[in-house]
């Protein structure tokens, strides 16, 4: 009767520590599965960087035929480790995605100051009206213009000549040279473009002489004409680069030392005075023995408004 009793007891109370311990081990393998997924979410790169902190302890010596008590606490302080580390790792994914929603946020700001910026400074007004730039000896005289005109607030470009009927009217009122000279005819084109201030007309009428001729005595005057045209249209920027364009390229040409002198007027007005300095200098060392009487009192003139040393 004694033994019948004790095997009862242990056949009853098995089912109950195998159910126990199969129950562990499901939520064992549930959480090592999250985990899983959530290093993945945190972790792109596919390393894992957090392993459980208590690994499976060595089987001791059991009875057969009953499950290990030892084996049941092993598995419930890994659950009690997975857990743990589960709500680390979900904490640190809503830390990134606040720390992301913070990035977007900076960005939209960021975006509608930009958008706001570019709006104020549209063509939306017309622009001033420009000095007039009266020749001072016709396209074959040893200055092609006066003074730049001072820069506009419009927006630098180089842009289409506009298509109106009133401005058709007004450029078909413009005589095209026809001499037989193509080089010639070209230029004294553009310079009477620019003369009329139809600046857009002339500047593409003075690159497409250059392009045409770049050897040709009229291409130093065609180089410089068009940055006066820049600058008349209030493009300093554009300007600058078609004077140092002429200087370089074409160092010996009839115009190059007032495309530096012209340079020197364009950097003034995008407020670089040092540069400006440079430049007359460059321009009295290279071309002092050359230039005018006249040029060379606009030169102080010019190094005397940019304060040159």
């Amino acid at each position: 009767m004694r033994n019948l009793i004790m095997f009862l007891a242990v056949t009853t109370a098995f089912p109950v520590t195998a159910a126990a311990q199969s129950n562990v081990e499901g939520r064992v393998g549930k959480l090592e599965s999250e985990m899983r997924a959530v290093q993945r979410k945190v972790f792109p790169g596919g390393a894992v960087l957090v392993q459980p902190d208590i690994q499976a302890a060595t089987p001791t010596t059991q009875v057969p035929g009953s499950p290990s008590a030892g084996a049941l606490d092993d598995l419930t302080q890994r659950v009690a480790s997975l857990e743990q580390q589960l709500a680390s790792l979900t904490g640190q994914v809503e830390q990134n995605g606040y720390a992301t929603r913070q990035l977007q946020t900076a960005f939209d700001a960021y975006k509608t100051a930009t958008d706001a910026r570019l709006k104020a400074v549209e063509p939306n007004a017309p622009p001033p009206p420009a000095e007039s730039a009266t020749d001072m000896g016709g396209p074959g005289a040893g200055s092609d213009g006066t003074a730049p005109t001072r820069p506009t607030t419009r927006p630098e470009a180089a842009t289409r000549p506009a298509t109106t009927p009133d401005r058709a009217r007004t450029v078909a009122a413009v005589e095209r040279p026809s001499s037989g000279d193509a080089p010639e005819d070209e230029y004294l084109y553009g310079y009477r473009l620019w003369q009329a201030k139809l600046y857009s007309e002339a500047e593409v009428q003075l690159k497409k002489m250059v392009a045409a001729y770049p050897k040709h005595r009229r291409a130093s005057f065609a180089q410089n004409l068009l940055g006066r045209a820049y600058l008349d249209d209030g493009k300093p920027s554009l300007a600058s680069m078609a004077f140092y364009d002429n200087y370089k390229k074409m160092p010996d040409g009839e115009r190059a030392p007032d495309s530096l002198y012209y340079l020197a007027q364009a950097l003034v007005k995008l407020n670089k005075p040092a540069d400006a300095c440079k430049v007359y200098g460059e321009l009295t060392d290279v071309y002092g023995a050359k230039i005018s009487g006249s040029m060379k009192a606009d030169v102080e003139k010019g190094r005397t408004a940019a304060k040159c040393q």
